[in-house]
This record gives C-alpha cells, structure tokens and sequence, in this order.
C-alpha cells in the first residue's frame, strides 16, 4: 500500500525555521520525483519544491527560494524540506507528493500524504 505521510509542521514565529520531513512506504522513493505543496484555507494547491528523479535537480517557487532546501535520506526512504526565514504568508498545510517527473503543477503528481499545518505567527 502505497502511502506518503508528513511531519514537522507547527507554530513558529516568523523569521523561525521548521525542517518538514515526507516518509514513504510501499515505494522507493529515490525512483520517484517528489514534490511539496502547500493550501492555505480558500486558496489553490500551490507547487513549493521538487526534486527530480532524473538528475536529483532541485526546484523551487519563487516565494521560497532562498529560504528553502529540498533533500533526500535514501537510507531512511524520506524527503526533507528545510525552510528558514518563515513569513506568515508560509501559513499553510504542507504535502508531499509523487510523480514522474519535476512540475509545479499538482495535475503532473499522483499520491498524496495528508499534510502537516506550518503556522508562521507572533
């Protein structure tokens, strides 16, 4: 059973940093690209980071470049993102997902894991 669970998420204040972690099962990850998205209540699937299976090349949204890192722990069948310098404008449920290749758009991913909350406020 194929299943993508996310953790790391929580309250921080902004110019804090959280490391969110997407563990896989039923897989092996390093033959999938895996993306980050995050949805804020109201508002569309918004494409945050990927990395590529093709390469390991890294992309990442404008509004987090800089502040984000995309990483792999293929021991420990995880992907990692790293993001500093939070604003409240990062509020939002983050997920990870699989697809075939590096997209900004959630049509291009198929599994998805629930999500963990990263709420940046004072």
């Amino acid at each position: 059973q194929v299943q993508l669970v996310e953790s790391g998420g929580g309250l921080v204040q902004p110019g804090g940093s959280l490391r969110l972690s997407c563990a896989a099962s039923g897989f092996t990850m390093d033959r999938y690209t895996i993306g980050w998205f995050r949805q804020a209540p109201g508002k569309e699937r918004e494409g945050v980071s990927c990395i590529s299976v093709s390469d390991g090349s890294t992309y990442y949204a404008d509004s987090v470049k800089g502040r984000s890192t995309i990483s792999r722990d293929n021991a420990k069948n995880t992907v990692y993102l790293q993001m500093n310098s939070l604003k409240p404008e990062d509020t939002a449920s983050y997920m990870c997902t699989v697809g075939q290749f590096a997209s900004r758009y959630p049509r291009h991913y198929g599994y998805w894991g629930q999500g963990t909350q990263v709420t940046v406020s004072s």
